[in-house]
């Protein structure tokens, strides 16, 4: 017997495939959880927009009071967009253009979370030009390793993100010499979909090494930032919907050497929205071949990319049959070889026209969506309004 999320099936056979749908009432109980279990240590919250900004999550999400993670200048128009206050937006990015900066100081967003020398020198140049102070963080490479997938991790020196430990006395000597930035803190993200918390214990003790330094050279910041990085349970949405976000924040309580006033921040997204999205497919065909039996859907990697880019696993739940259960190669039907979803999966036996939900696809799911062979972008549904 396979376990299966709950869906309203029937109301699904009368929409077009494929789609997203959004559980609401699971991602407000994790926002509330997320409210609470960061609120016991006066922690701020700010959603990574990248994993998902459909314009109704980012709504919801600005409702509950989070701020905004932003890695574009398109994504800080769809923060203010959708709600989230300019004083709760931090914009990061590695390449970031003169016109998203623009954006960012004409808006008074509340920190620049800077990647590197050349580019606090142009932020120096754009808020002189408007006679601005630019706020920032350094986002600094920590050199903890998140022992999860190589492409996305963020924190060691081969990556193309912050600033490496070894070079961080030229960058402070930069910017105390630069009359328009203003340094309020630092800021470090080691990777994504971590479910180690040891990987988040050596961040938090390299933090106190670096605080140490900076004050060794007389500088204090206001604000701790730690990025995101917390994973979810792909392979039980059912049983674990809700990350265990009490431990997670317990492990920067116990060991941060927080200074007076001092303020922390973190961006979490993934964790946020994953659970509470699915991806709806239909049965187009079933194909037995000498060795496989291919199941093949509507959806392809133009809907979700994660597991032909990151060989990412994602639960499938066949929703419409409960037969005995059978084994597929579930694909999608994009001319490529990768557009593979999983290979020896088991689902209820297929047929054409059975609706098959691939779990835990709120997270860099519909966000990353392409129109690769000319295909139609997915539409999104809501349970609250079904």
């Amino acid at each position: 017997m396979i376990l299966k999320g709950t869906f309203p099936t029937e109301k699904f056979k009368s929409l077009a495939t494929p789609f997203y749908f959004y559980d609401i009432t699971l991602l407000k109980e994790t926002l509330n959880t997320v409210k609470t279990e960061a609120g016991k240590y006066g922690y701020h919250v700010h959603y990574a927009v990248k994993a998902n900004a459909n314009p109704r999550i980012l709504s919801i999400i600005a409702e509950y009071g989070l701020g905004a993670d932003c890695v574009s200048g398109g994504e800080i128009q769809a923060a203010l967009d959708a709600g989230f206050p300019a004083r709760k937006i931090v914009y990061a990015g590695v390449g970031k253009a003169d016109w998203e900066i623009n954006l960012g100081l004409d808006n008074d967003i509340f920190c620049f979370n800077v990647e590197s020398a050349a580019e606090l020198e142009i932020l120096e140049e754009l808020a002189a030009a408007k006679n601005k102070v630019a706020s920032i963080a350094l986002r600094i490479n920590p050199e903890v390793d998140a022992h999860t997938h190589a492409k996305i991790t963020t924190g060691m020196k081969e990556n193309k993100f912050g600033i490496n430990l070894s070079q961080l006395g030229q960058v402070l000597d930069l910017v105390c010499r630069l009359e328009h930035i203003k340094l309020i803190g630092i800021h470090c993200h080691i990777g994504s979909q971590i479910t180690d918390m040891a990987a988040f214990r050596g961040l938090v003790i390299r933090v106190n090494e670096i605080q140490e330094e900076l004050e060794a050279r007389g500088i204090k910041v206001e604000n701790l930032n730690f990025g995101g990085g917390l994973g979810i349970d792909y392979y039980h949405p059912n049983h674990l919907p809700i990350p265990a976000f009490d431990n997670y924040f317990a492990v920067f309580n116990k060991l941060l050497q927080l200074r007076p006033g001092q303020q922390v921040h973190f961006e979490p997204g993934r964790s946020i929205v994953a659970q509470c999205g699915s991806l709806i497919s239909k049965v187009l065909y079933v194909k037995v071949g000498e060795t496989k039996k291919f199941c093949i859907l509507d959806a392809g990697f133009t809907e979700l990319i994660r597991p032909a880019m990151y060989d990412a696993y994602h639960r499938m739940e066949n929703i419409t049959s409960d037969e005995e259960v059978e084994v597929y190669d579930v694909v999608g039907p994009i001319c490529e070889s990768s557009d593979v979803f999983g290979k020896d999966v088991e689902l209820n036996r297929a047929h054409r026209g059975d609706l098959i939900a691939l779990r835990s696809a709120g997270a860099y799911g519909e966000v990353m969506a392409s129109q690769y062979n000319c295909r139609k972008l997915p539409t999104a549904h809501y349970s609250d309004t079904m």
